[in-house]
């Protein structure tokens, strides 16, 4: 098992690709807190997780994630529970489609302040226990759009730019404290979201990618296993593309 003994948060755990994220942790052995937006979703994503292996060792919060002491405090609780943090996997996110002419501008913040802000506070609480336990791995979730922008919606390319940014200036300062920090840039990915699409506008999207479809939660999941895991022990500050090398 490729995680197993280590501590993991993830963010946004309760649905899509931070769910994934959270059931390949466990099948490789990591012990997982489970974080999402709502109590309620929080139970749910845990209730499922222990019916489908009840041997799985997981817990959940909900914090706000843009209140920097409500982070700290859940991420304390977290060490209390299980000793360490190892991993954050830095994960909740909001896209936007709003064009720039009917922009609401507390919109556009609230999109920063939840992938952006969100990533450094999680991240600065988590790396002072890692500092402290010699070492960690955090790990972000870009996406594709941060390389190329988008048409609509310009607050979530903005902010996944800064998140790419945030991940190398954080490899170069906490390096020397043994803490590695990367990011995954998913493409267009065969969650809720994309199952809502018409089958038509699917096919169209696919067309666009080389390797001809959309991809999968678990493949992108796979992508976050191997950078938390020590065969990625010298791999800190990189940008992986898991997109079938789409191009917008």
């Amino acid at each position: 098992m490729m995680l197993k003994g280590k501590v993991a948060i993830v963010t946004g755990g309760t649905r899509g690709i931070g769910y994934a994220i959270v059931k390949r942790f466990l099948e490789e052995g990591a012990t997982v807190s489970v974080w999402g937006s709502r109590e309620e979703s929080v139970t749910k994503a845990l209730a499922s997780l222990k019916a489908e292996n009840p041997d799985w060792v997981v817990n959940g919060f909900w914090p706000s994630l843009t209140d920097a002491d409500a982070v700290a405090e859940a991420v304390a609780k977290v060490k209390e529970a299980f000793g360490k943090v190892d991993i954050l996997v830095n994960n909740a996110g909001v896209s936007a489609r709003d064009s720039i002419y009917a922009y609401n501008p507390d919109d556009f913040k609230k999109t920063i302040d939840l992938n952006l802000n969100a990533v450094f506070y999680c991240s600065q609480a988590a790396a002072k226990i890692m500092k402290e336990q010699g070492g960690g791995v955090i790990l972000n979730t870009s996406s594709m759009v941060s390389l190329y922008g988008q048409p609509a919606g310009s607050a979530y390319p903005a902010s996944k730019f800064a998140v790419n940014g945030l991940t190398h200036s954080l490899a170069r300062e906490l390096g020397r404290d043994n803490i590695r920090v990367n990011a995954v840039l998913p493409g267009v990915t065969a969650t809720d979201m994309v199952a809502a699409l018409p089958e038509q506008m699917v096919a169209a999207i696919s067309k666009t990618i080389p390797l001809g479809r959309v991809g999968t939660p678990e493949e992108v999941a796979n992508a976050f296993v191997f950078l938390a895991s020590d065969m990625a022990s010298y791999i800190t500050g990189a940008l992986l593309s898991v997109d079938g090398a789409a191009m917008t």
